[in-house]
């Protein structure tokens, strides 16, 4: 039997469907699905993504959308599960809600829940949440940059060195760099001699 939630007004049947995300392949996403059931999804209409939240390129979350009508209940426990770019997860909030004309529940904020109120005040409220949230993952990550500047910047003071190690110049590049400077060798063939490439070679010379 399908969960579902019935709607006198609409005379339609809204059907719950999960979304749960992890990072990466080694995390565990059980704590999410039981957080799903327990709402009232059933687990097969549950789709799980293993891969970043930084963009909505993600295979089941496409799926997902496809699937996804008028009608239909998009519930996930936290905002950061359904994405970490907040700025696309608005125009994602705003395609699920405005084009396929579905709901979204977030378990862990019950202000982003656009079942509980249809009138203007309800969509004013959600839609400040998304603003507040996503004026607050800017900061984050202005201030994460910032932070690594400042951490590399100590860094070189402290005489740590970032890049590729300088490969070190070759036993017999004084010789194939005089034969070079004579004109009795080709720079493509002292670099080859000295193992580098041509490019390596010049910028040895120029050192």
């Amino acid at each position: 039997s399908e969960c579902s939630v019935f709607d006198e007004k609409k005379e339609m049947i809204m059907i719950l469907i999960g979304y749960a995300r992890v990072s990466t392949i080694n995390q565990n996403e059980d704590r999410q699905i039981q957080e799903l059931i327990k709402y009232g999804v059933e687990e097969k209409r549950i789709y799980i993504d293993k891969q970043s939240g930084k963009d909505f390129h993600r295979p089941s979350y496409m799926k997902m959308l496809k699937r996804l009508k008028k009608g239909d209940v998009l519930v996930v426990k936290s905002i950061d599960r359904l994405g970490r770019n907040y700025r696309e997860i608005q125009e994602e909030w705003r395609i699920i809600t405005h084009k396929r004309n579905a709901d979204i529940v977030v378990l862990d904020m019950p202000l982003l829940d656009t079942t509980r109120s249809k009138d203007l005040l309800g969509t004013f409220i959600a839609d400040l949440v998304l603003q507040l949230l996503s004026f607050v993952a800017e900061n984050e990550r202005m201030n994460i940059r910032q932070r690594q500047a400042e951490g590399i910047a100590a860094a070189k003071k402290r005489g740590v060195k970032f890049g590729r190690p300088p490969i070190p110049k070759p036993d017999n590049f004084d010789e194939m760099y005089k034969l070079w400077k004579d004109k009795k060798i080709t720079a493509r063939n002292a670099a080859k001699n000295c193992d580098l490439t041509i490019d390596t070679f010049y910028r040895m010379v120029k050192k």
